[in-house]
């Protein structure tokens, strides 16, 4: 009883902060929508100017959306990660996922210029750097899953994905230089990140994404829990390792490679978020460290998009550079004052 009440007032706190920073999201922007506009334009009432029922329901919820769940989908996928290696600089694209989506993305754009015909063809689709995207992370993934089947040690996986990483930021290396300007700079853009000009039926397809991504992720939560006193202890209380380090890497794989399809790499959120969690979830159960990850990394999205649009100018930043701007301080800190992150 006496523990249950703190963690029923982290997340009324929490809920509250989402909550809040999801009506700053909507409200901020090249034009100011007052707060009693919003919500008469999420229940259908009367709106002063059509035109802010428009830019809120067709441009700022969608993204408002998308931002909460790259946020909580990225912090847990990073937070899964950091548990299964026991290695507090893991993140949600350790495996070499971001860079497989990179390939796919970068085989679409950059190939379209180098040898033109149906790959230009290609790239006329609305989805297709979302398909392109999601190929490239899939394929990554089934290999990463065979090395898994083969190899026991945590740490030899964690290196064999870094070497996937390598290999395909080496094939882009070498597109990127054949490529031509108009290409490269559209490649580049991509890998700014981005949550807007999101269509309701993509974010139907992320949500599912997030949902299974999410659910995997709590019923990982056990062994998880007795992953963090290690390997052989984990064995000892007869758990079946190589299948659940399979489901775990399955989770982070559909959380990481859904968003990245979707909203293209986004950088330090997975890293920092599960970090700046337990300053003040002071407990290691991922039961509890998974819903409070999910709803900090939500709110820092949301809070990064918003300082992104730039509120009041027609100005709008990649969202990664703030993600980045927001995170490497934040582990700086951590590391200052703590001098040990985790484990």
């Amino acid at each position: 009883m006496i523990q249950r009440k703190p963690n029923t007032i982290l997340f009324l706190l929490l809920g509250l902060c989402l909550v809040s920073s999801f009506l700053i999201n909507l409200s901020l922007g090249s034009v100011t929508v007052p707060f009693k506009e919003i919500f008469a334009s999420l229940t259908g009432g009367e709106v002063i100017k059509d035109s802010w029922r428009y830019i809120i329901l067709e441009y700022r919820l969608p993204k408002a959306l998308t931002a909460i769940i790259a946020g909580g989908g990225l912090a847990i996928s990073g937070l899964l990660m950091q548990t299964l290696f026991r290695n507090p600089l893991a993140g949600p694209f350790v495996l070499g996922l971001s860079s497989g989506a990179s390939l796919g993305v970068a085989l679409l754009i950059l190939g379209a210029g180098v040898f033109g015909g149906t790959l230009g063809s290609l790239l006329a689709s609305s989805w297709s750097l979302v398909l392109a995207s999601a190929l490239g992370s899939f394929l990554v993934l089934l290999a990463v899953l065979a090395v898994t089947f083969k190899i026991k040690d945590t740490m030899a996986i964690l290196i064999i994905g870094l070497m996937f990483g390598s290999v395909t930021a080496a094939v882009v290396s070498v597109l990127s230089y054949f490529s031509n300007a108009e290409k490269l700079q559209q490649f580049i853009f991509w890998s700014f990140g981005s949550l807007g000009n999101q269509s309701w039926s993509g974010i139907l397809i992320l949500a599912t994404c997030f949902i299974l991504g999410v659910g995997l992720s709590i019923l990982s939560a056990k062994a998880l829990n007795a992953l963090l006193l290690g390997e052989q202890y984990a064995k000892s209380m007869g758990l079946k390792l190589k299948q659940k380090m399979v489901l775990i890497i399955l989770a982070t794989s559909i959380l990481a490679g859904g968003i990245t399809a979707f909203a293209g790499p986004i950088a330090f959120v997975g890293l920092a978020v599960p970090h700046l969690t337990r300053q003040f979830v002071k407990t290691s159960n991922h039961f509890i460290l998974i819903p409070a990850v999910l709803m900090v990394g939500a709110i820092l999205m949301l809070l990064c998009d918003s300082i992104a649009q730039v509120p009041f100018t027609d100005y709008t930043l990649p969202i990664n550079a703030i993600t980045s701007l927001v995170g490497a301080p934040v582990v700086i800190w951590l590391l200052v004052r703590k001098r040990k992150l985790f484990f």
